[in-house]
């Protein structure tokens, strides 16, 4: 529906063959209608690539060449994508529902924020259906980021206005890059953000 606002997702990955498949089949198979999706890959040699050609009806964007890790392939994606609201999904994680992205979608209507996020479970690779840690984010407030509190990443959908604005993922911090931008966007700027309780993603 042309009313909806247009929610741009990213995959990073690379040499990822044995799980990507499961992270674009949840992506296609959400029910809200209005998606972009983008694949950023670092130059796949084990198939991966053939993998996600297999889905290309499904993909708007589509780049396989050598970057400067995972935070550059981040931000290409970001820089590539035209929708209202960017979300990251890693190539080695994927949805646990078809209703993900519409919840997302009604939360910042209905609570007119910045960001969103929600809960995370880690799962086995060999049996998804096994969990074996559950992040249980809880709501956002400064004192507990203060303290070290971390919302997972992967359920983090931004605006793209606020990359526009604030900038993209500092490739010089290496893995603190995803904690940094947090700190940045929710803790230094102070954006809006509403905390969905619910598992966003496995």
């Amino acid at each position: 529906m042309p009313n909806k606002v247009k929610i741009s997702i990213i995959t990073v990955s690379l040499n990822s063959v044995h799980t990507i498949k499961d992270t674009i089949e949840s992506i296609i198979s959400q029910d809200y209608d209005n998606i972009e999706y983008l694949i950023v890959d670092g130059g796949s040699k084990d198939g991966t690539v053939d993998v996600i050609k297999e889905y290309k009806d499904h993909i708007q964007y589509f780049s396989s060449d050598l970057d400067n890790g995972i935070y550059d392939a981040m931000n290409k994606g970001i820089t590539a994508a035209t929708g209202d609201i960017i979300g990251i999904l890693n190539s080695d994680d994927f949805y646990p529902n078809s209703f993900v992205i519409s919840n997302v979608a009604k939360s910042f209507k209905q609570y007119s924020c910045d960001a969103v996020y929600g809960d995370l479970v880690y799962v086995k690779s060999n049996d998804v259906k096994r969990i074996i840690r559950y992040w249980k984010a809880g709501d956002y407030n400064t004192s507990k980021i203060r303290n070290g509190w971390m919302l997972p990443h992967p359920t983090f959908f931004v605006k793209k206005e606020m990359y526009d604005r604030y900038g993209l993922y500092d490739t010089e911090l290496k893995s603190a890059a995803d904690y940094e931008m947090i700190l940045k966007l929710l803790y230094k700027f102070n954006i809006s953000v509403y905390y969905i309780p619910m598992i966003l993603v496995n």
